[in-house]
């Protein structure tokens, strides 16, 4: 009986302790429901809600979802600090974050327990060290609203008894959902587009009203004032009205591209007073930079910019004008001389099919001869690797796109009527037959522009739209070295070995524009010493370095690379370089000269180090005496990097991760790589710096082969591309694809990448 009596009054006492916890929640849930912000909650309010509890501390945090982060605050003196603390499963509120469980610590000094949880869950003992607390028990748990991770809410330290209890638990998970509901409301009372900087503590309530009132009495932007007046960065303004309208903020940046022809109908003066402007249009989906992604102005801009899908940036008005200023004068030199060109033509659309041959357009016209240099000018000036002249009859236009970055992008439309003028204007300048429709012509077109050298390699191919013309863009350059080849540490020490040997024979082999020239004149330029003559035929030479005795190829007179080699020969060389082994005579001098004591450099159009070897057999060459000449082979694409300035940092998923792994082929502890929650990973997010593509620049991946002895015995007897490969790599070589991933975890660029330039094999 006496038993019962006991067990009767645990019930009462704890079911009284039960009620006298709800009636004081009431108490706090109304101060918290009232409180004027969040931050009067996370620093004013810590107290009350402490109260609840017989606990010592209590650290409420609020989920940045930018940077997937916690943050706590807390008062010094009269200013805000915060404290910042990954999600992640690495502490105890990130765990309880990352997993949205409820963590309840009797020591959290006790290794083991931590481990049990998690394998990575540890306590970081410098808090205690910094502040002189001894932190013993932790209870936290998430703050959720409709599913929402919103922040975490934190006991330390269980005043009276060994650790938090079961009622404690639910306590907390009460006072988490009143949180929750406080959260959520303080976020739908956000007014204006600043309201993060005072979050985030960049400025007080106080100082954003003031800003206000001084922006109305001064007719200025609060942007400018806030710059102005209270030193707010406009990376951090951007932040704000960017998390306020749910998109992207870009910044002012000349070197930013605005795709021409979006331009066409719009008046600059009605887009300075609407404040907006089209920036680029892809895959049908325009993108749209505006001061106010929600205005009505929204829906005129759909009328007058016709697409499938609509991204609305946001910038500010500044910046808006500042871009369509840039634009005005840009226009006044290239886009209003072409506009001027094509009303001086007098241009008429009708019938664009049959004026396409009619021929009556004179390509020695000034204005057809100011047009086409334009285009030239224009393509140089936004870095263009290529240039493409695509008429269509479709259409009724033809098409100016520039290659940048391996990327072609739209840079203006011309009526087709005027279409065959331009092609002959190009034909003339590269000395073509402007006569002959039917077959493919190439030819040379070289000009001076501010004091440089340009010159373009011309291909016309006639298509059923109409003659197509391409223009790559062989600006003389200066060389790379080999640090700034981005070559492997391990590829970096090999190929240094292979182009030291004296004589013997390095091919450089990849696509069209993988750089392969590039690669052959930085080895040249690491053995270009005084000591050494150095040939080199080249078509055409597009870098210049001094030491070297730099001869162009001219086929038209039969001066190839075969005839410039033999001459070579007798003109003394330690060193020569050809341009490429288009056939067997010029491999086949090659390789002799390789043999008889020189240094042999070379390209070849074949797509992975192994298939080189068997390429070359099958023009003929003997394979003992390719074998014996072999010092090495690199073969190399080109993929497009992340831009530094907006690369966005994420951890992969297991899958993510273990999708890389298949495709590399090998363990990546090879790399030193393991997948856990704090490996980081890079993916594209668009700036203003990289025309919002994510991408900026390239860079170099690599396959190199080297002449080892098993190699050379593989080839001699003949051996095909998997044998050749299976050795290669047993003697260390690494794939094009494997050298691709190692550089995604460097953060160089990403997987999508890799994949788009090179296969895994």
């Amino acid at each position: 009986m006496a038993l019962v009596n006991t067990e009767k009054t645990a019930d009462v006492q704890e079911l009284q302790r039960q009620l006298q916890f709800n009636e004081r929640l009431k108490f706090v849930a109304y101060k918290i429901h009232s409180a004027n912000n969040i931050n009067e909650i996370l620093i004013k309010l810590k107290d009350a809600i402490l109260n609840l509890f017989d606990a010592e501390r209590i650290t409420i945090y609020l989920v940045d979802p930018v940077k997937r982060e916690l943050v706590s605050k807390y008062l010094v003196g009269t200013g805000i600090k915060e404290i910042r603390v990954p999600v992640s499963p690495a502490s105890i509120s990130g765990y309880t974050a990352y997993t949205s469980k409820i963590l309840n610590i009797s020591d959290v000094h006790n290794d083991e327990e931590l481990k049990k949880i998690d394998p990575n869950l540890h306590f970081d003992k410098s808090w205690d060290q910094k502040s002189g607390f001894t932190t013993r028990h932790t209870l936290s748990a998430p703050i959720h609203f409709e599913g929402k991770l919103l922040g975490v809410i934190q006991l330390i330290n269980k005043k009276h008894g060994p650790a938090f209890t079961k009622l404690d638990e639910r306590s907390i998970i009460e006072i988490a959902r009143v949180l929750g509901i406080a959260f959520r409301n303080q976020s739908k009372m956000i007014h204006t587009r600043f309201d993060h900087l005072v979050s985030v503590n960049i400025i007080t309530e106080v100082e954003l009203r003031n800003a206000v009132a001084t922006a109305r009495e001064q007719k200025k932007d609060i942007e400018t004032v806030l710059m102005e007046s209270y030193k707010v960065k406009k990376s951090d303004i951007g932040t704000s009205i960017g998390q306020f309208y749910g998109c992207k903020f870009i910044e002012y940046d000349n070197k930013v591209l605005i795709q021409r022809e979006l331009l066409k109908g719009l008046n600059l003066a009605y887009l300075k007073k609407s404040l907006w402007l089209p920036m680029s249009f892809a895959d049908g989906k325009a993108a749209i930079l505006i001061d106010n992604p929600k205005d009505p102005k929204t829906l005129e801009i759909k009328s007058l910019i016709k697409a499938r899908e609509y991204e609305f940036n946001v910038a500010t008005k500044d910046d808006i004008l500042k871009f369509i200023q840039n634009i005005e004068t840009d226009v006044k030199e290239s886009l209003g001389s072409i506009t001027d060109i094509l009303a001086e033509m007098d241009v008429k659309e009708e019938k664009a099919e049959a004026d396409l041959g009619d021929g009556t357009v004179d390509e020695n016209a000034g204005a057809i001869v100011r047009l086409v240099n334009q285009i030239l000018i224009d393509g140089y000036e936004k870095g263009a690797s290529d240039i493409h002249i695509e008429p269509s009859k479709a259409k009724k236009t033809t098409s100016v796109r520039f290659r940048i970055d391996g990327t072609c992008m739209k840079h203006l439309e011309l009526p087709l009527s005027h279409s065959n003028a331009v092609v002959s204007r190009i034909k003339i300048m590269s000395n073509l037959d402007i006569s002959e429709r039917r077959l493919p012509q190439d030819g040379k077109i070289k000009f001076i522009y501010k004091d440089k050298p340009v010159e373009l390699r011309v291909a016309t191919l006639p298509t059923v739209g109409g003659e197509d013309v391409v223009m790559r863009i062989l600006a003389s350059s200066k060389p790379m070295t080999l640090d700034e080849l981005n070559l492997s540490e391990a590829n970096y020490k090999r190929f240094k070995e292979v182009i030291s040997y004296p004589y013997g024979i390095v091919l450089v082999v990849g696509p069209t524009g993988s750089g392969k020239t590039t690669t052959l004149h930085s080895a040249l330029g690491y053995i270009n010493t005084p000591d050494r003559k150095i040939w080199t035929a080249e078509d055409p030479v597009e870098i210049t370095q001094e030491g070297l005795r730099q001869v162009e190829v001219k086929p038209k007179i039969d001066f190839n690379f075969a005839r410039a080699m033999r001459a070579f020969l007798r003109a003394d060389p330690d060193v020569i370089m050809v341009g490429e082994m288009r056939d067997h005579e010029t491999a086949a001098i090659g390789i002799e000269a390789s043999l008889t004591g020189h240094l042999v450099f070379s390209t070849l159009h074949t797509n992975s180090a192994p298939e080189t070897i068997t390429r070359l057999i099958d023009m003929d060459i003997d394979p003992f005496n390719f074998a014996d000449a072999l010092l090495g082979i690199l073969a190399q694409r080109l993929a497009r990097t992340l831009c530094k300035k907006c690369k966005e940092p994420y951890n992969p998923s297991a899958e993510e991760f273990g999708s890389m792994a298949k495709a590399y082929g090998k363990e990546f502890p090879e790399l030193g790589i393991n997948y856990s929650d704090k490996l980081t990973l890079f993916r594209p997010k668009g700036c203003g710096d990289c025309n919002n593509t994510g991408y900026k620049g390239r860079l170099g991946i690599y396959e190199l082969l080297t002449g080892t002895k098993e190699i050379k015995s593989v080839i001699a007897k003949g051996g095909s591309v998997v044998e050749i490969r299976a050795q290669a790599i047993e003697d260390g070589m690494r794939t094009l694809f494997q050298d691709g991933i190692s550089k995604v975890f460097k953060g160089l660029t990403d997987f999508k990448q890799i994949r788009s330039v090179c296969m895994n094999q």
